[in-house]
Formats: structure tokens, sequence, C-alpha cells
């Protein structure tokens, strides 16, 4: 006969699974709200962009527009500073109990902000949004259903997965992010409502929007074994970008801490001014870029246009992510590591070392480093890129790209950007306290061992 605690734990996971199932159909309710929004914003920046002109007197009525959106943005800034950024460090943080957030203002405030950052331009990204829409949604749903504390963090974790599942149509990446980045630990009640959402998620987001792949690339041809060296060279100078990158947004601060910026107002102006002349000048740039991607795989440019789109996209990104609002780097990042691997094809083939029909590899393998050595899931990166690019034929390669990355941010002691971020968000929280290195091990061993209990037989 079954114990007394198999009984529980069976039972347990029967309700997480069915729990796993609600927050999933609630969370991609809620995130294709917030995608088909967003989507619409962006298709009128589009269109403005492509017929406007500084002397036309639409550009006049563009910049009053603007104008209400800085407002507007900084407004929501106060009302719930734990819906700026990504959102993916806060709820890290709440897994580990350092951080208790309002789940309805958070998802609100998120809509609003994100909508109406990145459709004014900014180079933000809708999946760090749609992870914490994700993970309050079913924050939402645990209180709502009466879980305790621990079933509470497995259903955030679940609906972070459905987050980012619905937002990119990868439902192993979304599982595979519960795991390895938010809990670090591959335990039976994480991944039983993990999976339950984010495939639940994907379903009803591709019922709604479509199958597709969020990149379209033209078929992949296989690198030579005698290749290697290149998938090494390129992953090498991707995984260096991935931690300067990293750099560059925990520092973002310092630029926006000289005079010239007296207030949260004046520092969205500035980079809604800055969207305004990209936008003029390289519109491709704006927003988070998929579509940059896109024409990369499929296009011919040149080193020095290519050169010129990454300077561009890195350090605008670095300004929008810089002001704290909602909206997340995620997909910006990925841009930016395949116009790294876009300008190391381009060099390769100058060189005669690939072919055309290998440049798309080298996007690709550049994604999947520059992504593990910022954030340091390198399973997460390799699954979530060749579910997005359909690039499942060159495993091999992503696989090797994604341990240079991450072994390269270990030797060179780079910390993995969302717990950095999240110790920032600990300091202006005023939780300094728990900031030492010790007490977030302790907090992590005991909640891994709390998952422990949970999983036994």
């Amino acid at each position: 006969m079954l114990s007394q605690k198999n009984r529980f734990n069976h039972k347990l996971r029967l309700r997480l699974f069915a729990d796993g199932i609600a927050v999933g159909v609630l969370a991609s309710l809620v995130i294709s709200f917030f995608r088909y929004a967003l989507e619409l914003a962006e298709q009128w920046r589009s269109v403005f962009y492509s017929r406007v002109t500084p002397a036309s007197p639409q550009f006049f009525i563009w910049l009053g527009v603007l104008a209400i959106v800085a407002y507007v943005l900084n407004k929501l800034t106060r009302i719930e500073p734990l819906a700026s950024g990504s959102g993916i460090p806060q709820v890290k943080g709440a897994l580990l109990n350092l951080i208790k957030m309002n789940w309805l203002r958070v998802i609100w405030v998120k809509i609003a902000g994100g909508v109406t950052g990145i459709g004014a331009g900014l180079s933000l990204g809708r999946e760090g949004p749609s992870i914490q829409l994700g993970a309050m949604t079913a924050q939402g749903y645990a209180k709502m259903a009466h879980r305790n504390n621990v079933e509470m963090r497995y259903l955030i974790s679940s609906g972070a997965a459905a987050g980012l599942a619905a937002a990119f149509n990868a439902p192993l990446a979304g599982v595979i992010f519960a795991l390895e980045e938010l809990h670090h630990n591959f335990s039976m009640p994480v991944l039983i409502p993990g999976m339950a959402a984010a495939f639940v998620s994907t379903f009803v987001s591709r019922t709604i929007f479509g199958g597709g792949s969020v990149f379209i690339f033209p078929e992949f041809h296989t690198l030579e074994l005698s290749q290697c060296y290149l998938v090494i060279g390129t992953a090498l100078v991707a995984g260096l970008a991935g931690i300067i990158f990293n750099q560059g947004l925990l520092n973002i601060n310092r630029f926006y801490r000289l005079p010239l910026f007296p207030n949260t107002f004046s520092k969205i102006i500035f980079a809604l001014c800055v969207s305004v002349a990209l936008g003029l000048t390289f519109p491709q740039v704006l927003g988070g870029g998929s579509q940059l991607i896109n024409y990369l795989a499929h296009s011919a440019v040149s080193l020095e246009l290519l050169l010129l789109f990454l300077a561009t996209k890195f350090l605008f990104t670095l300004i929008s992510y810089g002001l704290g609002i909602p909206g997340g780097f995620f997909l910006p990042m990925l841009v930016i590591g395949a116009l790294t691997g876009a300008v190391c094809g381009r060099i390769l083939f100058a060189l005669g070392l690939i072919g055309a029909t290998n440049m798309p590899n080298i996007l690709v393998i550049d994604m999947v480093a520059f992504f593990a050595a910022s954030i340091r899931a390198p399973i997460t990166g390799t699954i979530l890129i060749m579910e997005m690019s359909k690039s499942y034929t060159i495993l091999l390669s992503c696989g090797m790209a994604a341990m240079i990355g991450f072994v390269l941010a270990e030797l060179l002691r780079s910390k993995p950007i969302y717990e950095a971020l999240l110790e920032q968000t600990l300091h202006q929280q005023k939780y300094a306290q728990l900031l030492q290195k010790e007490d977030l091990s302790h907090r992590n061993h005991d909640l891994q061992e709390e998952d422990q209990y949970y999983n036994e037989e």
C-alpha cells in the first residue's frame, strides 16, 4: 500500500497538472491580448514611418503623440515599479520569496506600458513581459484557488513557461526555461505544471495567431565536421559580444545619471527622440526586431551596413532598457546575436571559408552563443532558437556554440544577466541585506530541499 506521504504526492501531482492546464489557458489569453495590441501598434508605427517626412504636418502630430507617450510611461513607472523592464528578474525574486508583487496591478501596467513603449518604437521586446504576465496570471489563479505558498511557486514558474511558449511558439523552451533558469532544479513538481501550461498556452496561441515560426530561414546546409573551427571561432566572438552586452545593460544607469537627465520623464523624452531619428533613417532597428533577422536570413547585406545595424541596435537597446519602463531585451538580444553572426558570416564568406548557403547557420549559431553567454542557460538557448528558426538539422553546431558561450562567460566571471538585474532590483526595493551571496545560496538550497520533499516517491 502507498504510504500517506506517497498518496499526498500523488494527489499533488494530479492537482498540479490540472492547475497547469488552467494556468496555460488563462496566461495564453492574457498574453494573446498583449501580443495583438502590440502588433497593431507596431503596424501603425511602420505605416507612419513609411509615409512621413520631417517636413510633413503628420510629423509634428507624431511628436505630440510621443510627448503624450512619455507622460504615460512616466506615470506607469510610478504606479508599479515592479512592472519595469523585462520582468524576469522580478519573477526570479518572487520564486525566491524575495519580492512580493500585486499580480493584478503588474498585469495591467505591464500591458499598458509594453504596448505604449514598444509601439512607439523603443528597442524592447514582448517576450520578457510575456513571461512576467504569465507568472502574474498564475499567481492570481493560485491565490483565487487557495493554493499554499509552495504550490504557488510551482504555478508561477509554470505561468512563466506558458509566457515564453506563447510569445515564441516554443513550448519545449518554455518548460526548460522554468527548470534551468528559474528553478535551477529539474524536479517533477516544476516539470508537471510547466509542461501542461506551456503546451496548452502554445495551442491557444497558435489557434489565434497561427503556427508559423518567429524566424523564417531558408533551408539549412550542415557545416562539414572539418569546419567545426568556424563554429568555435564565431561562437567565441558572439559569446564575448554577449558579455559586453551584459556589462552595457548593468551600467546604462550611469549614463542616465548625467545632469542632462534630472528625472525619468527627461530620459524617456531623450529615448523617444532617438527613436524618431532612427525611424526616419533605420526603421529596421525599432521595436523587437524579428523582421530584421528574417531580412538578414534572405538578403545579401554589405559588411558596412551590417556593422551600422549592429552598433545602432546595440546602443539603442541599452538606451531603451535603461529607462526602466515595461519591456524586455530578450528579442533585441537575439537580434544583436544574429547581427554579430551576420558580420562574422560576411567576413568568412569574403575569405572563401564558407558558401552563401552557410550564412544562415552562422546567424543561428551566434544567436545561441550570445544567449548562452548572457543568460547562462545553454539548454534553453539551444532549444529556444531551434524552435524559433526550425534549425533542428544543425543541433550539433548549436549545442557546441551554447557550451562555448557558457564556458567563456564562466572563465571571464560574467554574472548571468537576470541574476545581476535581480540584485539591482533588490537594491532599488531596499532589500540590500538579502544580497549577500551566502544568503541567496542558502535560500536557493532551502527551496531545492523543499522541492525534493514534494518530489520524493
